[in-house]
């Protein structure tokens, strides 16, 4: 190396706490990528305008999943406002998919009562991933330090 070369360290992203961090905030997202992904795919022919912004979702979690998995820190309190609305949206359209267990209504390509326990299994993974993503933001990933070569 050049005189007066300098390597650039991250010492937080070595610690244990910080790994098993980044790996949960993975493995949520992904997470709930795939839960989204099924109630989407088994919803379609009943999920009535909602559907880009599914597969919008599903696509950006997983972007998200990347990224971060990548040291992406700056990602982590987008992951969790992202994780607020898709929390409220499926607090919300829930209990719908309970509604269409009666007569006069055709079925999706899911069991009606399944999809609604899908939906709201997608709340508490929300907030999971809110809590954790930001302790991850907490740990800055980030902090870079300067050491010479």
């Amino acid at each position: 190396m050049a005189q007066g070369a300098s390597v650039i360290e991250h010492p937080n992203r070595d610690k244990a706490g910080s790994r098993s961090t980044k790996a949960v905030v993975v493995a949520l997202l992904l997470g709930s990528a795939l839960l989204l992904a099924i109630v989407t795919a088994g919803g379609w022919t009943r999920i009535q305008g909602a559907k880009p912004v599914q597969i919008v979702y599903v696509l950006l979690y997983v972007v998200l999943a990347f990224y971060i998995a990548r040291w992406r820190s700056g990602l982590l309190p987008v992951a969790a406002a992202f994780a607020i609305v898709l929390a409220l949206f499926a607090a919300i359209s829930g209990p719908q998919w309970f509604d269409r267990n009666g007569p006069d209504f055709t079925d999706p390509a899911l069991d009606s009562g399944l999809l609604g326990v899908l939906t709201l299994l997608l709340v508490p993974v929300q907030v999971l991933l809110i809590v954790v993503a930001a302790k991850g933001f907490a740990q800055r990933w980030s902090v870079e330090v300067e050491r010479p070569a």
